[in-house]
């Protein structure tokens, strides 16, 4: 008999933990190869971690609700056969690149001794190595973190339970900055009102809900966003009658033919694929200082989860996918993501971002960076309206099917021309189209 280490599989390059939620399997269970063992959740996805190998799952190493990192061992599987050189190999492997953490972390430490006295759990208050770190290096004190409330079990304080206290007292400093600036004396009451946290007063008629995991982490991704890049809109008009006419005439012999429902998604992805193309300093993410640009053109697609929250799955190289290629691509992830089925993998990667506002009725937005990207596309509603339309033999007035085109960007890298041509480009995209083209 040999023993598989079951480890938490890498998530992407911004994920780095994860909360198991419950374990679907329990000690002394058979195990196939490729069956889920446990479900877990990151600040961007559910998921599922399956086994690597058929077997008897003997020991779990983490209980629901503890947080894990990636790479950690989460559980024992007992397997037939002796152990491979493989997994001595990867031990090896594991070995060092936690001795690789150790120093990092022994460097972190030195770092927050200097500049701050090191906070510690109590017997009634529990605090993880993560938010010790962060409480370091963010400068929090022991009595700052104490006072804190926790939303995890039992009341624990959680990571995000600091970052949102670090984000309130950054703005306590302004405010007290700002009446310092004035010159103007204060009492001891009015400091204590202005450092005290805001709160809400409901009534006895008002109902109060409980944000739910997932709305808490998107409202803090937004608020990131917003404070970190500088956002700027360019609006434009398309013309998109050619389109509208050309999908009612193919949209049944594509359905009977490929069983799929050919919307205007994927016709909007392929017209922002090819102007990604064309403009390539779309195509870029920002880390510090630098400016990374990116190889492959992977569109993220904003669609709407089972609770009405929304999520970002990615369409990868979109810029190689024709169009019965995009709709499929476009149709499963938009499906999962109604269902609760997405992979972590599934919303890794993107480039740029796109989203469908025009789903909800509103014929523009002006919609927010999903960073590290530098912008994001909003769908407008496609409305008939009253339109000029120029001939050789004059103009006239005439019914026309339109929509308008909202493009957020970073303008710490991406100048007004730049946001303003690669929208361009994709309404001239989109009022080219083909009325006679096969697919």
């Amino acid at each position: 008999m040999a023993k598989f280490e079951l480890k938490l599989p890498k998530m992407g390059e911004s994920v780095a933990e994860a909360t198991i939620t419950s374990w679907l399997k329990e000690v002394g269970d058979t195990i196939e190869l490729d069956e889920a063992v446990l479900e877990i959740a990151t600040d961007k996805v559910d998921s599922e971690v399956p086994s690597e190998v058929d077997g008897i799952l003997i020991e779990k190493l983490f209980n629901v609700d503890d947080i894990v990192q990636v790479g950690q061992t989460i559980a024992i599987i007992e397997t037939e056969g002796e152990n491979s050189i493989d997994n001595i190999q990867s031990t090896t492997a594991e070995v060092e690149k936690q001795e690789v953490a150790v120093e990092q972390v022994e460097q972190t430490i030195v770092v927050a001794k200097e500049t701050v006295a090191p906070v510690s759990s109590k017997e009634d208050r529990f605090y993880s190595p993560l938010v010790k770190n962060i409480a370091k290096q963010e400068g929090i004190s022991q009595n700052e973190l104490d006072a804190i409330i926790g939303s995890g079990k039992n009341g624990r304080v959680t990571k995000n339970d600091v970052l949102n206290y670090i984000d309130n007292r950054g703005s306590t400093k302004k405010e007290v900055a700002s009446i310092s600036e004035t010159k103007k004396p204060i009492t001891k009451a009015e400091t204590q009102q202005k450092t005290a946290p805001t709160s809400v007063v409901a009534s006895g008629e008002d109902e109060i809900i409980e944000m739910t995991r997932m709305g808490k982490l998107i409202a803090h991704h937004m608020v990131e966003s917003t404070q970190t890049s500088a956002h700027v809109q360019s609006f434009i008009e398309a013309d998109v009658t050619k389109i509208w006419n050309w999908r009612k005439k193919v949209k049944d012999g594509f359905m009977k033919r490929e069983g799929e429902n050919l919307t205007f998604t994927p016709i909007f992805m392929e017209a922002i694929a090819k102007a990604l193309r064309d403009f390539p300093m779309m195509n870029i993410s920002i880390q510090g200082d630098k400016i990374i640009k990116k190889k492959n053109i992977n569109l993220g697609m904003a669609a709407a989860l089972g609770d009405g929250n929304l999520i970002v799955p990615v369409i990868k190289n979109a810029d190689q996918l024709n169009l019965v290629g995009m709709t499929k691509q476009v149709n499963d992830l938009a499906n999962r993501a109604r269902l609760n089925q997405l992979k972590p993998d599934d919303i890794q990667g993107g480039t740029y971002t796109v989203t469908n506002v025009g789903t909800f009725g509103s014929i523009m937005g002006t919609p927010i960076i999903n960073q590290p990207q530098v912008g994001i596309l909003a769908l407008g509603a496609i409305r008939k309206v009253p339109a000029v339309i120029e001939t050789p033999e004059g103009d006239f007035i005439g019914i026309r099917y339109k929509m308008f085109l909202s493009h957020s960007y970073d303008h710490r890298v991406v100048n007004g021309a730049l946001g303003g041509q690669f929208v361009k480009a994709v309404a001239d995209y989109l009022e080219a189209w083909d009325s006679n083209r096969e697919i």
